[in-house]
């Protein structure tokens, strides 16, 4: 099985073409032993592309997460799919569009490291309370529970493994959720840390970047807001009725073969 490792923000993910594997799809234990630090090549997902199956599309993105569900979208992933589909000669286009579980993205190729992928419209859910921190709980492709923290201090001081499983885990939010905690530095910036459903707490998160942006915007920041995440910054731009456009880079990291049946030996 050939495969390639890449990275954005420290955000890493394995890169499949579905023809390498058998039927096409990987099975759960795959994933998880794909993405094992220890037995495997070590990442925070596994991202299978297939040729799509409907006309004006470039490609079909499957995105796996390392216990081996599979996620509608993650932005760092689908940055990481779309630069190697323009890497691997997939497509010349500057502009085109990709099927994922959560529906049609549109990227626009900035060089050969960055791209800004159209995330499509946000929905506000509803709001509430849990642990003690208010939240609003928001799709981008993906769900995102958003808490709002007083200042800096607070924000690093908190223990995500601590308190990250409960909420993501919670009875209201069936499919569970990912979570983000978030506090302004200014106007158009903020910090976040993101806990990631089937990951835990991650260097950075696309869609999670996403839904902090959108909570800021909401509670009268200005956009687009520039996220600062522990993996570096992503650019996030909100519009008035909560469209989304996400801009970073992604780089390959390595690529290789192995044999899928020696992971599980």
């Amino acid at each position: 099985m050939r495969f390639e490792k890449w990275q954005a923000l420290g955000n890493d993910y394995v890169i499949v073409e579905a023809s390498q594997l058998e039927a096409g799809e990987p099975a759960p234990e795959l994933v998880r032993a794909l993405c094992d630090r220890h037995r495997g090549i070590g990442a925070d997902g596994l991202l299978v592309l297939s040729a799509p199956d409907a006309p004006g599309f470039v490609a079909r993105l499957r995105i796996f997460n390392p216990d081996g569900s599979e996620a509608e979208l993650s932005g760092n992933g689908a940055r990481e799919a779309i630069l190697y589909l323009r890497r691997a000669g997939w497509t010349e286009a500057r502009q085109f569009s990709i099927q994922t579980k959560a529906g049609e993205i549109r990227p626009t190729i900035l060089s050969r490291t960055a791209c800004r992928v159209d995330m499509g419209r946000a929905s506000l859910r509803h709001e509430g309370e849990l642990l003690g921190f208010r939240f609003q709980h928001l799709t981008i492709g993906n769900p995102q529970t958003v808490i709002g923290v007083a200042d800096r201090e607070a924000l690093e001081a908190l223990d995500l493994d601590e308190v990250g499983p409960p909420i993501e885990a919670d009875p209201q939010f069936p499919q569970r959720t990912n979570v983000s905690w978030f506090t302004p530095l200014d106007a158009g910036a903020i910090r976040a840390r993101i806990f990631e459903r089937g990951v835990g707490e991650t260097a950075s998160s696309g869609t999670g970047a996403c839904g902090a942006a959108i909570v800021h915007v909401l509670r009268g920041g200005d956009s687009p807001v520039t996220v600062r995440l522990d993996g570096g910054e992503l650019e996030v731009d909100v519009g008035e009725d909560l469209h989304v456009e996400l801009t970073g880079w992604a780089l390959p990291v390595f690529s290789g073969e192995l044999d899928p049946g020696a992971l599980r030996r």
